[in-house]
């Protein structure tokens, strides 16, 4: 009788079972990722600085940055990052690849600042401060992942009131964002 009262007031360190080699691969092909992704920026835009300035720039029309070697690195850097993203999904559940995709625009912040010299103001910092605060907590407090096992019930998963009721609203706000505040801001510029 003594085992079965301690076995339900276990601590969460006594439930805690650690995170298996395929968490870990998947978690290290995240934080690969947001790394590759998040510098792909920073020698993007030098490759398309460096092309404005002998050519004509990308945001008028001009096509020159795609004879630029650097804005190709650039590329090159984002298709292994998303490469290494795509296999993360297949170690770790997406619970935990997908908040560590924030962590990209960390990087390009901070590279940014050191690289292209670029001013960090607060309230990027905050926001920084904020992706990590929040993949953190989403990644430590992560549930277990149940198994899909057929189409029909992913159907039923997306048939519960909750899932209906956020669809609905995520509809309805395109839709005010799509037809009230577009044509407002179109006429404001």
């Amino acid at each position: 009788m003594a085992t079965e009262g301690q076995s339900h007031h276990m601590s969460w360190r006594d439930s805690y079972k650690g995170m298996s080699s395929d968490n870990i691969k998947g978690l290290i092909l995240a934080l690969s990722s947001s790394l590759f992704i998040g510098a792909s920026f920073i020698v993007k835009k030098k490759g398309l600085k460096k092309a404005g300035a002998s050519g004509i720039r990308a945001g008028v029309g001009g096509y020159s940055y795609l004879y630029e070697p650097l804005w190709w690195v650039g590329m090159i850097t984002m298709i292994v990052g998303e490469i290494a993203n795509f296999a993360a999904y297949a170690f770790a559940p997406a619970i935990l690849v997908t908040p560590l995709g924030a962590l990209s625009i960390i990087i390009s912040a901070v590279l940014a600042h050191i690289i292209l010299r670029e001013r960090l103001h607060i309230f990027g910092i905050l926001g920084c401060a904020l992706c990590v605060v929040g993949s953190t907590t989403i990644v430590l407090h992560a549930p277990q992942e149940r198994g899909i096992e057929s189409v029909t019930e992913v159907w039923d998963l997306a048939m519960e009131p909750g899932f209906l009721l956020y669809a609905a609203l995520v509809i309805t706000a395109v839709f005010i964002l799509i037809f009230h505040f577009i044509p407002n801001m179109a006429r404001h510029t």
